[in-house]
């Protein structure tokens, strides 16, 4: 069982545990010896961050751990998660490593770590470098010490790698585009490439100062980009969380369209091109009853994972699967990329305006959802609600009330101490009578 590893990587309140300097060197030493297999000095080792204060002190100790086991660290500086992938393996770098916490508050941070094909670790790769840290490891020889230097295009490479991935001569003149970068790791790539590709840009989202990262901004909070798109009469809003790897739609509007929608206009549309591989899109248990029930008319299939991009990943390569993602906006489109890519996917949203000359509402609301209700709990450490007597006959009941109405799913965050109660259900009484009645059951036995 891992302890360290969640869904996304390690996660924590920064300085502490385990978001802490000790706990990054350590880090940084068990994975340098995991992907350095032999004595060569041509390991190397890409390493991003986002905008928060605290990835200075961690990057300096990943560094330090890296460089002990000796590989060599090339800093790429504020860069979106898609981009570590995407370096890691044009750079032939052993191992990638992104600094960010994603859509947390700046409090918070986290590492995640990219192998050489540049795709997120596996459980029993990110097992083993538990094990390794736990243990320790035999630092490397004084002559074998790796080195560290700055790379200064690492955001013009990506930005290139994402307008590549779109038709061959499709611009953007005339499309008026609010982009929302969260105070992110993309603050500065997305709007160049949305200026390079002919829209007119309206930014917001681009002053970070390492506290106000996805604050009261982004994909998780897009209030003030829907205002901001109807204000300025723009034909359309992207929004980004803090590292860029996920994104929602905002029409002219200002309705939000989620990663289920968005998934559904690809998949039909890459159906039509006949570029959908497999005739599914792969997607997690927390996707709508609706966009199963879309896809299941084309013919299309939904095949459904874990919650957790790797997890929808892991089910792309091993089906031969080219789109997936996740309704909270992570899109991956293997063809280009090996992770959610909120800017790729942004401007694949705004190719399909391009080439239909549909509106954003048009095409951004593909389906009916099924009434979906999301609660979240916090409890404390140390503690275990979803143990309680209490909760599982709370749960109990509830499943026998959805049953063949609708379906239930509780889960702890791999992210945050929370546990999540969704439900869905075409009965909005019996959706709310259900949901609420486990979340005071949680509540109680997390009091």
């Amino acid at each position: 069982m891992r302890k360290l590893f969640g869904t996304d990587g390690v996660r924590g309140t920064a300085n502490t545990h385990p978001m802490t300097a000790e706990m990054a060197l350590r880090m940084g030493a068990a994975v340098g010896r995991y992907f350095r297999r032999d004595s060569s000095g041509a390991h190397r080792v890409v390493i991003g961050k986002d905008t928060r204060l605290s990835g200075y002190m961690l990057e300096n100790a990943l560094t330090a751990g890296l460089t002990s086991t000796g590989m060599n660290v090339l800093l790429l500086g504020p860069v979106p998660t898609p981009a570590v992938g995407l370096m890691t393996r044009s750079m032939r770098a052993d191992l990638g490593v992104m600094i960010s916490a994603s859509h947390n508050p700046a409090e918070d941070n986290g590492i995640k770590f990219f192998g050489p094909d540049g795709y997120k670790l596996s459980d029993q790769a990110e097992a083993e470098i538990e094990r390794l840290i736990e243990e320790g490891v035999k630092p490397a020889q004084a002559q074998n010490i790796g080195r560290a230097r700055r790379v200064d295009d690492a955001r013009f490479r990506y930005g290139e790698r994402v307008k590549s991935s779109l038709p061959r001569d499709l611009r953007l003149d005339g499309l008026k585009v609010v982009i929302d970068c969260a105070n992110g790791a993309a603050h500065r790539t997305a709007p160049e490439v949305l200026w390079e590709l002919g829209a007119e840009v309206i930014p917001i989202g681009i002053e970070p100062n390492g506290k106000n990262i996805n604050l009261d901004c982004g994909s998780t909070q897009p209030r003030v980009a829907a205002e901001t798109v109807v204000a300025h009469g723009a034909d359309v809003g992207i929004c980004l969380d803090g590292d860029a790897d996920r994104v929602v739609v905002i029409d002219e509007t200002g309705r939000v369209a989620d990663g289920d929608q968005l998934m559904a206009l690809l998949a039909s549309a890459w159906s039509r091109a006949e570029q959908l591989k497999g005739g599914a899109l792969v997607a997690t248990v927390m996707s709508n009853l609706g966009l199963e029930r879309h896809l299941g008319a084309q013919g299309l299939r939904l095949e459904r994972t874990a919650v957790g991009d790797r997890y929808v990943v892991e089910r792309m390569r091993d089906g031969g699967f080219n789109l997936g993602g996740e309704q909270s906006g992570h899109i991956v489109m293997s063809d280009y990329a090996t992770t959610g890519d909120g800017l790729m996917a942004g401007l694949h949203f705004l190719a399909e305006m391009v080439l239909t000359g549909r509106k954003a509402s048009d095409l951004s609301h593909q389906f009916e959802t099924v009434p979906q209700m999301l609660k979240n709990v916090r409890y404390g450490a140390g503690q275990l609600p979803l143990e309680a007597d209490s909760v599982k006959a709370a749960i109990a009941e509830a499943q026998a009330k959805l049953n063949g109405q609708g379906r239930l799913l509780i889960r702890k965050s791999g992210t945050e101490p929370l546990i999540r109660v969704m439900a869905e259900c075409e009965d909005d009484a019996l959706l709310a009578q259900v949901v609420d009645g486990i979340v005071a059951e949680v509540e109680a036995a997390a009091g």
